[in-house]
C-alpha cells in the first residue's frame, strides 16, 4: 500500500506537470474503458488508508456522496492521476472528470440527482459556506500540520515516502501555503485558526444530526471527509485533541460513519496491519 497514499498531501500541493509525469512513469497499466461497466462509476483514487478509507479527505467526499446518492460504482487504486494531475477523479461511461466537486456536479446533471431538493435556497447557501470553509481554509492546516509543523513528521514514516519526495513535497507545500496565506502565520495562530472554523462549525450543528437537520444534505460529504482526518488520523497532532473538545462533532463523525459506510473496517488497513478488502 506504501505507494497508494501520495494523494495525502492534496491537489494544491501535487498538481504540477513535472510530479504528474514521475507519477505516471512509475504506474502500471490502466483498464482501457471498454472493460469498465456501462453505467457505472469508476472512482479513481490511491490506496486505503490506516484508520479511514483514505488519506485525503476529498477522496472520502466523492465516495461518500457515491453512497448516498445510491450510485453504483468501483474502485480503481492507481497512481495515474486525471488531465488536470489530481485525485480522485471518475471515469462515467466514457467520459473522464476531475476534481471532487465537478465530479458531483456532474453526476447531479447527468443522473438527475438533487441531494438538496428538500432544503431552502438559505440552507444550501448556509451549507455551500461550511463547505467552502473547510475545504478552502481549514483544509490548509491539515496539510500544514501533517507535513509541515509535526516535528516527528509522522505522515513520513507511515505512508513510506521516498525521503527525495517528501522533501520535495514539503518545500512546495510551504510555497503554496504562504501565497495561500495561512503559510505566513505562526504555528499557534494557524491552530487557533483551525480550532475558530471547528467552533463555528460545531456551534452551527448543535444538536442537530446532519448540518441542516435530520436529512443529510450534499455537503455532508465533503464535511465528513474533511472531520474523518482529524478525528481518525491525526496521528497524536493536535488536531486530533482540537476535535475532540467538540463532541457533537465527534458524534456527527460516527453517525456518518454509521449511515454510509457499514464496511468501514473493511475499508482501511488498521494502521497497517492488515490489508483492506474493500
Amino acid at each position: 500500500m506504501q505507494c497508494g497514499w501520495f494523494k495525502v498531501v492534496g491537489g494544491s500541493v501535487i498538481a504540477t506537470v513535472g510530479t504528474y509525469l514521475i507519477w505516471k512513469k512509475l504506474s502500471g497499466k490502466r483498464k482501457s474503458r471498454e472493460e469498465y461497466p456501462k453505467n457505472t462509476v469508476i472512482l479513481h483514487q490511491y490506496g486505503r488508508a490506516p484508520y479511514a478509507p483514505s488519506m485525503s479527505p476529498f477522496a472520502i467526499k466523492l465516495e461518500t456522496y457515491l453512497r448516498m446518492a445510491k450510485i453504483p460504482y468501483m474502485n480503481v487504486h492507481s497512481r495515474v492521476g486525471s488531465k488536470k494531475g489530481k485525485f480522485p477523479w471518475i471515469e462515467y461511461n466514457n467520459e473522464s472528470i476531475a476534481d471532487t466537486q465537478f465530479c458531483i456536479e456532474y453526476l447531479n446533471k447527468t443522473l438527475a440527482i438533487d441531494l438538496n431538493k428538500n432544503f431552502s435556497k438559505a440552507e444550501r447557501g448556509i451549507a455551500r459556506s461550511f463547505l467552502k470553509m473547510l475545504e478552502e481554509n481549514t483544509y490548509w492546516a491539515l496539510l500544514l500540520e501533517r507535513w509541515i509543523l509535526d516535528p516527528e513528521f509522522a505522515i513520513y514514516k507511515i505512508i513510506k515516502l521516498p525521503y527525495r519526495f517528501a522533501w520535495f513535497i514539503r518545500r512546495r507545500l510551504r510555497r503554496d501555503a504562504y501565497g495561500h496565506g495561512i503559510g505566513r502565520h505562526s504555528q499557534d495562530e494557524i491552530y487557533h485558526i483551525m480550532d475558530l472554523d471547528l467552533m463555528a462549525l460545531s456551534e452551527f450543528l448543535g444538536d442537530k444530526k446532519f448540518l441542516l437537520g435530520d436529512r443529510p444534505c450534499e455537503e455532508d460529504c465533503a464535511i465528513f471527509g474533511q472531520l474523518a482526518e482529524w478525528y481518525w488520523q491525526s496521528f497524536g497532532h493536535r488536531s486530533g485533541p482540537l476535535i475532540k473538545n467538540y463532541k457533537n462533532l465527534c458524534d456527527y463523525c460516527e453517525r456518518m460513519k454509521e449511515t454510509f459506510w457499514p464496511d468501514w473496517d473493511e475499508c482501511n488497513t488498521n494502521g497497517g496491519k492488515k490489508e483492506a478488502t474493500k
